[in-house]
């Protein structure tokens, strides 16, 4: 079974970038569709991206699109995402998924097959 642990989280100014990363234990990484999902407080889990087994297709929430990037190393068995002129509302917790089925358009919470615990993002205004 993948295990998932998400990093690069913290404090960014309104306007600034963070990439996370998310990596995958075993040895199946690649059979998995991923994606992010993230949660404001008191708010759902909302999708965000998510990028098929090979890499070579993405979705993105139309809230992130043209400012987030969603990426994957199938060698290094990680997923990134890449967040560029971030603002206040893009504050949550952001969650690694991996999805057994091939759907990402979007990628649903209850498709989810493996969560990570989470990295927190906070974007000041």
């Amino acid at each position: 079974q993948v295990q998932l642990v998400e990093s690069g989280g913290g404090l960014v100014q309104a306007g600034g970038s963070l990439r996370l990363s998310c990596a995958a234990s075993g040895r199946t990484f690649s059979r998995y569709t991923m994606g992010w999902f993230r949660q404001a407080p008191g708010k759902e889990r909302d999708f965000v991206a998510a990028i098929t087994r090979s890499g070579g297709l993405t979705y993105y929430a139309d809230s992130v699109k043209g400012r987030f990037t969603i990426s994957r190393d199938n060698a290094k068995n990680t997923v990134y995402l890449q967040m560029n002129s971030l603002k206040p509302e893009d504050t949550a917790v952001y969650y690694c998924a991996a999805a057994i089925a091939d759907r990402i358009a979007p990628m649903t919470s209850t498709g989810v097959d493996i969560w990570g615990k989470g990295t927190l993002v906070t974007v000041s205004s």
